[in-house]
C-alpha cells in the first residue's frame, strides 16, 4: 500500500512547513489527487488518519479535491476527457492521446493554528 508512505511523507511536509509559520497544530490539510494518479482516495483518508495520530496533523480535516483525467489527442486535435492513461480517445478512437491532467498528487493547502 503505497498510500501509506505518501501520507507518511504529506504528514512531514505538513509538519515541517507548520513549525516554519510558528504553528502548534495544522487544522487543514487539503490535497488535489489526480483521477490518474494511482492512489485510492479511500485509502489514503485511512492512512492520514493512522499517520496523523501523535502529529501535529491529529485532528485536522482531511479534503481532498479530485482532479479529472484529460489528454490531448493529436488524431483529433483536442482536449477529451480519459479516465485511463493509455485507453483510446473517447472521440475517435485514436491511441495518440498525450495525458495533460489527472496524474496530480499535490499538497494544495494547509491551515496552521
Amino acid at each position: 500500500m503505497h498510500e501509506m508512505s505518501l501520507m507518511e511523507a504529506l504528514v512531514d511536509l505538513a509538519e515541517e512547513e507548520a513549525r516554519k509559520a510558528d504553528a502548534s497544530r495544522i487544522s487543514v490539510v487539503r490535497l488535489a489527487v489526480g483521477a490518474l494518479s494511482h492512489v485510492d482516495p479511500e485509502s489514503l483518508r485511512f492512512c492520514f488518519d493512522a499517520v496523523a495520530r501523535g502529529s501535529m496533523c491529529e485532528g485536522a480535516q482531511f479534503d481532498l479535491v479530485a482532479v479529472p483525467g484529460a489528454g490531448w489527442c493529436l488524431d483529433c486535435g483536442k482536449e477529451v476527457a480519459i479516465g485511463e492513461r493509455f485507453g483510446p480517445c473517447p472521440d475517435c478512437n485514436g491511441f495518440h492521446v498525450q495525458m495533460t491532467r489527472g496524474d496530480d498528487f499535490r499538497l494544495l493547502e494547509l491551515e496552521v493554528v
